[in-house]
């Protein structure tokens, strides 16, 4: 029998890796590819944040007008944080907040676009709303990065990786004081994860933080710099956040 927390492929909103997932997910990487491959008079980032912000806020609205603010609701979830430094990644162009946006974001918005859990089935509102915000994150900050030419040093791993700590800490005190569920660190999510395969609590949790970490070193590989020499042996703009435009 299929456990309540893993239904089969067919039960969810949109079944994983049918035609349709398949379909966003296609969208979502040509978009990001041909951002990238914009000149940098053409590519303008202030404008995907501002789409980007526009998609969130309306959101909300929509959301509070609903169901009210309540504990269970508030923009606590890594992909509500991610979003919006990825909004300040586009309008500021700051090293150290494209470096977190660009780990977190695509780590987070990436996994969720590949597992969605998703709160109405498609092709409602909500579902609409989860994949442009999702993909937004992932194209505007591949853009940003792409079109800029940024590269990191490995410290950028870390620094982002330890904010992130830091900002689960703090999701966790809050879960566990309200019983809400925020960054699945009290219960897996109810679709299909892959935090599935890493057993109970408390241990998915490590397991998550690990494969994280991880996913974190994978990410910095396409865009790795070792010091402050450019390609071409000239020097790197030297910046306080391990970050480099090339």
């Amino acid at each position: 029998p299929n456990s309540a927390k893993t239904p089969p492929l067919k039960d969810l909103p949109v079944p994983l890796f049918a035609p349709l997932h398949l379909s966003i997910l296609a969208i979502v990487a040509t978009t990001a590819l041909l951002l990238s491959w914009l000149p940098r008079g053409v590519f303008q980032p202030r404008a995907l944040g501002i789409a980007l912000a526009a998609n969130e806020l309306v959101w909300w609205f929509y959301r509070y007008s609903n169901e009210g603010l309540h504990i269970d609701n508030l923009p606590l979830q890594l992909c509500d944080a991610a979003v919006w430094f990825t909004v300040a990644a586009c309008l500021t162009r700051s090293p150290v907040i494209v470096e977190f946006a660009y780990f977190v974001g695509l780590a987070g918005a990436g996994m969720a676009l590949l597992t969605p859990n998703l709160m109405r089935p498609w092709p409602s509102y909500p579902a609409v709303y989860f994949f442009l915000a999702h993909g937004g994150i992932v194209v505007s900050i591949i853009a940003v990065v792409a079109a800029g030419r940024r590269h990191f040093r490995p410290i950028a791993i870390f620094r982002s990786f330890g904010l992130l700590l830091l900002y689960a800490s703090f999701v966790g005190t809050s879960d566990r004081l309200s019983g809400a569920n925020f960054m699945f660190l009290l219960h897996k999510p109810e679709s299909a994860s892959p935090l599935d395969a890493m057993g109970p609590w408390p241990w998915y949790v490590a397991g998550g933080a690990a494969a994280g970490l991880a996913l974190f070193i994978l990410l910095w590989l396409p865009v790795r710099t070792y010091n402050r020499s450019n390609a071409n042996g000239g020097p790197a703009l030297s910046n306080p956040g391990g970050l480099q435009r090339r």
